[in-house]
């Protein structure tokens, strides 16, 4: 069952809708996630980034007391001595804390501790309690033999302050080799305090990792100083990639890490992958509302526009219906200045025009029956009158089921059909209103004959052959205009009362015969019985129309043969004209007799 105009419209325009709601908001909500990723992802590195640069500063500063300590003549002495020798002992290492580590103390409050070990067993500290020689072996080890300064997460004694450690080997006057080791104790709590500033978010957290995976930094403090998983210390100390996403705990984090130059260390930011992808969650669920809202309302202004276009196309159907019944009434409030109220114009004036012409030919017709009862003979510009009223007399319930397949094709179909529909209508009309006696070929009456075929396919539903047998040579043997398809039309009416099948045939065929042209149009149809053929020959040699409404044999079909018949003998005489054949269950067949040309 083929869906209504109405409903096609609405459809095609909601695919239309929702396929441009649906690119557009997958198209900007990918773009915007991809975006948002980005940003995010770019603000953690360049804040990671930051706190990397900065911790650097902090200990550059610190490297720098170091270095300043390297150019004391105090602490040179005191790697040269004699361990054995007390007194130097005694007095360079009161030299060094006097000169060396007290201003340093006053002057960076974060500085824990100051040694220096050298490898004559002798050692300096600030803090006379702690014993720091055999600390040597163990920092020797991990500093660069050229005096490079190192970063180590450990201290001298436990503390419950974040200690890190800044140690290098240092040389005296007498070689060029080390001969020991300055450290510096500092409290970090200068970089915690600037590490726990950074606002990452409900469940996201900074920490740091030394070159041993041990935390420098975390925000439960009970790490600090603890190792960190082993997965997550091979991915942040040495994975390729900068920034990661990986199961930690119960959910998945995005880790970005950053290297500190002066330290080693690895300051990662971690952050749910669910926290980062907050805003473009919120930016999905703020284009599926308001992509729903657009569609309901588009929807809405869809069925409105439908409704504006279908509503006049069907006051024009129902009114095309109420014509095709006889009742030629126009249609009433025509406001619209579109191409639909065009049409429906254009249909109120072809109403107009075609009820006026049906009423002349009637009044014509009556007019030359009243004229041919008082004069048995008539002049030639009379017999062209009567001719002219009769040419003009069209079966109006053709036309008007024409109209109602036009229609129904606009609602439904495609242009194709309606094309060839008015196409053929159009030949139709253009043949059949030419008034003139001019005599006109046999080729041309069954041009029309086709254009009628061609409209009666698309009422019927199904293909209609006919099966024309004419010599070639007798296609251009006159013939009256509009005398072959009336025949043709009055077969499809009565020869198949319940429809053609595929085993009933129409037959036109043509023959000259002493001076004579016969046209036979032949069916195989239901037929006559003696007495309806009795009575349709009589009214033929009387040139009587059809009169009685219920003469059914007469009725449509009656008119259209006398029609055909009184022309053909207008124009070649009386003794030409148009006879009838038939043989109930076996069909009819219709002869027209015209003189040969």
């Amino acid at each position: 069952m083929k869906a209504s105009l109405a409903r096609q419209v609405f459809l095609y325009f909601l695919i239309v809708i929702i396929l441009s709601l649906t690119s557009l908001g997958l198209f900007s909500y990918f773009k915007a996630s991809r975006a948002l990723d980005r940003q995010m992802e770019k603000y953690i590195s360049q804040m990671t980034t930051n706190m990397a640069y900065q911790t650097d500063i902090f200990l550059d500063r610190y490297k720098d007391v170091s270095s300043s300590m390297l150019s004391s003549w105090d602490i040179k002495y005191f790697l040269d001595m004699d361990y054995t020798d007390s007194y130097s002992y005694f007095y360079y290492s009161s030299q060094i804390r006097r000169h060396a580590l007290e201003p340093l103390f006053v002057q960076y409050p974060q500085i824990h501790q100051i040694y220096l070990i050298g490898k004559n067993g002798r050692a300096v500290v600030n803090d006379s309690s702690i014993h720091v020689e055999k600390r040597l072996e163990w920092l020797w080890e991990r500093t660069p033999a050229e005096g490079g300064i190192v970063v180590l997460n450990d201290r001298i004694a436990s503390s419950k302050t974040n200690i890190v450690t800044l140690a290098r080997r240092v040389r005296g006057f007498s070689s060029y080799e080390p001969t020991g080791v300055l450290a510096v104790e500092l409290n970090v709590q200068e970089l915690t305090q600037m590490w726990q500033q950074k606002d990452l978010g409900k469940d996201s957290y900074f920490f740091v990792l030394d070159e041993l995976g041990r935390y420098v930094y975390h925000p439960e403090s009970s790490l600090i100083g603890q190792k960190a998983d082993e997965e997550l210390k091979s991915k942040v100390l040495h994975g390729e990639e900068e920034s990661f996403i990986s199961g930690y705990g119960d959910d998945h984090r995005l880790f970005v890490t950053r290297s500190s130059l002066e330290s080693g260390w690895k300051l990662t930011v971690s952050i749910p992958v669910k926290e980062l992808r907050e805003p473009v969650n919120s930016i999905r669920s703020t284009t599926i509302t308001v992509g729903l809202i657009t569609l309901a309302l588009a929807a809405w202004l869809a069925f409105r526009f439908g409704h504006s276009i279908v509503s006049p196309i069907r006051r024009l159907n129902s009114s095309m219906r109420q014509t095709e019944k006889g009742n030629w009434q126009q249609i009433q409030g025509v406001h619209r200045t579109d191409e639909i109220g065009g049409l429906m114009h254009s249909y109120n004036i072809m109403v107009s025009r075609l009820s006026e012409m049906i009423e002349k030919v009637y009044e014509t017709e009556l007019a030359n029956q009243k004229a041919e009862l008082e004069l048995q003979e008539s002049s030639l510009e009379r017999q062209k009158a009567e001719f002219q009223a009769l040419q003009l007399q069209i079966n109006p319930h053709f036309l008007y089921n024409t109209l109602a397949t036009v229609n129904g094709y606009a609602i439904v179909q495609h242009s194709g059909e309606i094309s060839e529909i008015v196409e053929a209508m159009s030949y139709m009309l253009r043949y059949s209103i030419q008034t003139n006696l001019e005599e006109i070929t046999i080729a041309n009456e069954l041009n029309h004959v086709r254009n009628y075929l061609i409209i009666l396919k698309h009422r019927s539903g199904r293909e209609i052959e006919i099966d024309v047998d004419i010599d070639p040579e007798l296609l251009l043997e006159k013939c009256v205009r509009l005398t072959l398809q009336p025949l043709v039309e009055n077969i499809f009416q009565h020869a198949f009362p319940d429809g053609m099948e595929d085993y009933h045939r129409i037959r036109i065929d043509a023959k000259i015969e002493n001076q004579c042209f016969y046209v036979m149009v032949e069916d195989n149809g239901v037929g006559m019985t003696s007495e309806q053929l009795q009575k349709l020959q009589e009214r033929l040699r009387q040139n009587r129309l059809a009169e009685a409404p219920k003469d059914t044999v007469y009725h449509h079909g009656g008119i259209g043969l006398m029609n055909v018949h009184r022309r053909i003998q207008l124009v070649f005489g009386d003794e030409y004209g148009l006879f009838v054949e038939s043989e109930e269950g076996k069909g009819t067949r219709f002869v027209m007799k015209m003189p040969e040309q």
